[in-house]
């Protein structure tokens, strides 16, 4: 998409991934960002803090249709791009309701209105759980879904209805499956915030079964610049993976955060796995690569610079892992 973008609607832009994307597209001053965001426990306006004069902001649930409609008519974005999803897989093990209203019906009701107002680019933020486990090679975007918690069925079931929607209605969408994003304003429950705010406070800290279970790292400014970049560059009706290429197991990223705060190894606790736990995520992105995309931030640097975020702001930490 060549033109120039005037309006854009981010979906879910308060949360972790959203908000980075909303401080890029503001500064990069493409046009006027309206952000949309329910406010969860996982969202938070301080992660707007830095360009709160450069966007609008609307507290609405994208389920809400007459709301979002009057959005839609209101604001007339040329481009949505759509973070608003819950995402914590324990959390879907518990209760998967939510996951299905938000992930699967909020996305039917965001696809409804950009197609009624004349939305000319919908780039959706999905997954690499959608495919499940790999115990060799790369997942490609042509891999099947096989998505192993609710969670990620959720996640899957918004790709294929989106999908449909690029085939019956010629959609003009972007689908993009980011590996593990990490970085600053992370909310606790993910792995490295909750070593964090474990080891500073000097508490056990937890990791399922013996830590084996391996994950390609992105760093979140990395994945909120590749969404700007395949808002420009992507065709319409197109799948990217995208991911850093860089793998660890959990054990040695909790490893490397301990030595790092110089924490002793002993803090570790190893509990119970999780049920249908994923063992290995690994994407091949060289499509996304192709393009002209490269990933800025090496796996050892974002973790310093996100420990040393999550020092700096070391009330923000404590305060969301209460929740």
């Amino acid at each position: 998409m060549r033109k120039r973008i005037h309006k854009i609607l981010v979906t879910g832009g308060a949360g972790f991934i959203g908000s980075e994307f909303v401080r890029q597209a503001s500064k990069a001053r493409w046009g006027r960002v309206i952000v949309v965001d329910k406010l969860t426990y996982a969202g938070d306006l301080k992660r707007l803090d830095e360009v709160r004069k450069k966007h609008d902001f609307h507290k609405i649930d994208i389920c809400d249709e007459k709301r979002m409609d009057a959005v839609f008519k209101k604001e007339r974005p040329q481009v949505v791009v759509n973070f608003a999803a819950e995402t914590h897989v324990d959390r879907s093990i518990l209760d998967a309701k939510a996951f299905l209203r938000t992930n699967i019906m909020g996305t039917q009701v965001l696809l409804d209105k950009a197609r009624k107002y004349g939305v000319e680019r919908f780039v959706h933020i999905s997954t690499d759980e959608t495919f499940g486990d790999i115990k060799k090679g790369k997942f490609s975007e042509d891999s099947p879904l096989k998505p192993n918690s609710p969670y990620a069925a959720s996640k899957a079931a918004a790709d294929l209805i989106i999908k449909s929607y690029m085939r019956t209605y010629a959609f003009p969408a972007v689908i993009v499956r980011p590996s593990n994003n990490y970085g600053p304003w992370q909310f606790p429950e993910k792995l490295i915030p909750v070593i964090i705010n474990h080891a500073l406070r000097d508490k056990k800290v937890p990791v399922y079964a013996e830590g084996l279970n391996v994950r390609e790292w992105l760093y979140v400014s990395d994945c909120a610049r590749a969404v700007m970049f395949l808002l420009r560059e992507a065709k319409a009706g197109q799948i990217y993976n995208l991911g850093s290429g860089h793998h660890e197991k959990n054990i040695d990223v909790v490893k490397q955060i301990l030595t790092i705060l110089r924490k002793p190894f002993t803090l570790i606790e190893f509990v119970d796995d999780r049920p249908g736990h994923d063992w290995r995520y690994a994407l091949d992105s060289s499509k996304v690569r192709n393009l002209g995309w490269r990933p800025e931030v090496s796996f050892s640097r974002g973790l310093e610079m996100t420990v040393a975020w999550n020092i700096a702001n070391r009330k923000w930490l404590m305060d969301k892992g209460r929740k």
